[in-house]
């Protein structure tokens, strides 16, 4: 039994933390062969039935990667007979040959949501966008498998098209971040002193951080110098320039804290120290920030947009991340509230155990298995 990965997209943080861990996991079934197609800084484990392929084209660019999907990886899953192609990025650019399967998995919502499209710059991101939507449509309608990351989004995949064999497996949360109870976990150097409210998040329009920092600006003096704002993501996008300079017109320079981007191993403690984790987005899949907020035991307040109610339920207090008022309002009641925050913290733990890697890479691999001995198309 042979197994495929294209996953020769997955560059960035999400796609390969959702590829190490599957791979953490691997079934014991003794015939079972997995290739991966991945970049170089994707690091596999030492497995015995994992294998690395090096593509001989330079498939860091799109365009040369498509061509190689399109043209030249058929041939190698005929050549290997391979019984299933998984592509987790969720573009499927191969016709695969007869007796090999297509598997994909929707983790991008960004070409579904209309709003947040319309939000970007006429130019090539916001073509690229487009095209992804009927890519990607087009790419789940035809696999003999999609995985989805929430319920949510399947819900609007399905409104859209027809999907063969569909099944819903949402992320894990690692054991990094289940920090609640631990008292060991050390306290970084960089916070500042006392209590805070986090934002771990990089800065987008659909993160809305200009309106969490607009609604911050209507909290009382006295809540501001107590509770400092603390945004973690990356500062070198418009978004931030933009926020950037909302604080300076606002005077808030010493109550908004930029510690721009920080390792992903470093994010536990930040969550685990915080008065108040914070998460003002509005176009997520699974919203993975969320999880690994809520896994450190701390009390929540939350975009309402799904599908962060699906993810967070009863674990946190939820805000319209549109309206700054709505955000000022929820914001305020959850830090002069003591007793609501003790219990949005024992429910943030309830809820954060359950989605755990284990289990989320044990559904993949069985979903996988079970594609890889049915009947096969063209046999």
């Amino acid at each position: 039994m042979k197994i495929v990965f294209n996953a020769l997209s997955a560059r960035l943080g999400g796609g390969q933390t959702y590829l190490i861990n599957l791979f953490q996991f691997v079934p014991d079934n003794t015939d079972l062969e997995i290739l991966v197609f991945a970049p170089a800084s994707l690091k596999l484990p030492d497995h015995p039935r994992i294998k690395r392929i090096e593509p001989a084209w330079p498939t860091e660019n799109p365009i040369v990667r498509a061509v190689w999907e399109r043209w030249v990886l058929p041939g190698i899953l005929k050549a290997e007979k391979a019984d299933v192609l998984f592509c987790p990025g969720g573009v499927v650019g191969t016709s695969a040959p007869a007796g090999c399967k297509v598997a994909t998995m929707f983790r991008n919502m960004i070409p579904f949501d209309l709003r947040v499209r319309k939000s970007i710059p006429l130019g090539l991101q916001r073509l690229r966008n487009w095209l992804l939507n009927r890519i990607m449509l087009k790419s789940m309608r035809e696999a003999d498998l999609t995985i989805f990351i929430s319920n949510y989004a399947r819900s609007v995949i399905e409104s859209l098209t027809n999907i063969k064999n569909p099944v819903t497996i949402p992320h894990g949360i690692g054991s990094v971040f289940r920090t609640h109870g631990d008292s060991a976990v050390l306290r970084p150097d960089f916070l500042p002193a006392g209590e805070y409210v986090l934002y771990v998040s990089r800065f987008d329009v659909y993160k809305h951080h200009y309106e969490v920092v607009s609604a911050y600006a209507e909290l009382p003096k006295e809540l501001r110098e107590k509770f400092p704002l603390v945004l973690v993501g990356e500062t070198n996008l418009p978004e931030a320039d933009r926020v950037k300079s909302l604080i300076a017109t606002l005077g808030l320079e010493g109550q908004v804290l930029l510690l721009g981007a920080i390792p992903y191993h470093t994010l536990p403690p930040l969550y685990h120290h915080a008065y108040l984790n914070l998460f003002a987005s509005s176009c997520e899949n699974c919203p993975n920030i969320l999880l690994e907020a809520l896994a450190s035991g701390r009390p929540m307040i939350c975009s309402n947009v799904m599908p962060m109610p699906e993810f967070g339920a009863d674990a946190a207090l939820y805000f319209s991340p549109f309206d700054s008022k709505d955000i000022k309002n929820v914001l305020s009641e959850a830090l002069t509230s003591p007793d609501t925050l003790r219990a949005l913290s024992v429910a943030a733990v309830t809820q954060s155990d359950k989605f755990d890697w284990e289990k989320t890479s044990r559904k993949t691999w069985s979903e996988l298995l079970a594609l890889a001995v049915s009947p096969k198309k063209g046999v």
